[in-house]
């Protein structure tokens, strides 16, 4: 089974909003999260800091986004914040803008009735894994009926350690709606720790663990609600389907889209007037304060005629920041 927020993020229609760093729960030595990320008060949508409301919703507009998923950190260690986030994209973009929450404490009643009037459809916990087996009986489960009767979709979402059983019982009784299974992952963030741990990755793969998905699937695979998320399918899946949507969005007449969703064009110092005298239709180059861009193609063809001296085809993300993958010199 896959939910709604994760149709949309195999879609790469799910913008990342980041709202905060810190979580003081637990120090789990398998959080991904980077240096840049770790116990910081910042936020971010998608790859971009956040420092107006104003950016939230430009970023947003920029992937045509139709939804939102908000994680940390832990969310709800800000909930004036979360609340204030949520509040927002509902009142631009309606309710049909779907969004889920990551978190690892259940919070309380008071908590998900201002989750949900902020505008929260889907809420997804993940209990410690200490607590694994043994959440029966404990607030982990009143959280589920709770948020459910404040109008929210209850879930879980864990990281691949190991089956546990306990989340397919809960699911048949009808406490939450679905469990997605991440598939286990090293990161910049967690390396040591993890090997520290004993993991190690997988052979020939950059951040899979090593025996986290077949014993897994073997206990809970068959079941109906339960989805499990391959780190492949992350990577080269949700995010490039993410970049495409946003390179489709923002690209310029003259701008290729790749198969990875990275943008391509031609750059030069030539002298703008150049593209004027030579004819060349407006929609096919851009004038800017030092450079001009233009179609790379017709930059490779204008160097190879003799009616430009050099430039360089550019290859960069359609992130806010721009960060240019490739430059390959023309002479």
């Amino acid at each position: 089974m896959i939910s709604k927020g994760c149709e949309q993020c195999a879609k790469g229609g799910k913008m990342v909003m980041f709202v905060y760093g810190y979580c003081d729960q637990r120090d789990c030595f398998y959080c991904p999260l980077g240096e840049n990320r770790k116990n910081v008060t910042d936020v971010y949508a998608n790859e971009r800091l956040v420092e107006t409301d104003d950016d939230v919703l430009e970023e947003a507009h920029r992937m045509n986004a139709l939804g939102t998923s908000i994680t940390g950190g832990e969310p709800q260690e800000a909930l004036d914040r979360t609340c204030h986030y949520l509040s927002l994209l509902k009142d631009e973009f309606g309710e049909d803008h779907h969004t889920h929450l990551y978190t690892g404490i259940t919070g309380g009643r008071e908590n998900m009735r201002r989750l949900a009037e902020a505008g929260l459809d889907e809420i997804r916990f993940h209990p410690p894994l200490e607590q694994w087996g043994d959440l029966h009986g404990t607030e982990w489960e009143d959280i589920l009926y709770i948020a459910r009767e404040e109008g929210l979709t209850p879930a879980f979402e864990i990281p691949g350690i190991r089956p546990e059983p306990e989340f397919l019982d809960f699911l048949d009784e009808g406490a939450a709606d679905f469990c997605n299974v991440n598939e286990f992952e090293m990161s910049d963030g967690n390396y040591r720790r993890m090997q520290e741990e004993g993991f190690e990755l997988k052979d020939d793969h950059m951040s899979a663990v090593d025996g986290s998905r077949e014993e897994i699937l073997d206990v809970m695979g068959d079941h109906e609600q339960v989805y499990f998320c391959t780190s492949v399918f992350k990577d080269a899946a949700q995010h490039r389907r993410r970049l495409k949507r946003m390179a489709r969005q923002i690209r310029r007449e003259f701008d290729d889209v790749t198969d990875d969703g990275t943008l391509v064009y031609g750059k030069t110092r030539a002298d703008p007037t150049r593209f004027e005298a030579l004819g060349v239709p407006a929609e096919f180059y851009t004038v800017k304060s030092n450079h001009v861009e233009v179609a790379w193609w017709l930059l490779e063809e204008m160097i190879e005629e003799g009616d430009l001296d050099d430039g360089e085809i550019v290859e960069q993300y359609p992130t806010y920041d721009g960060q240019v993958v490739e430059r390959t010199p023309l002479v």
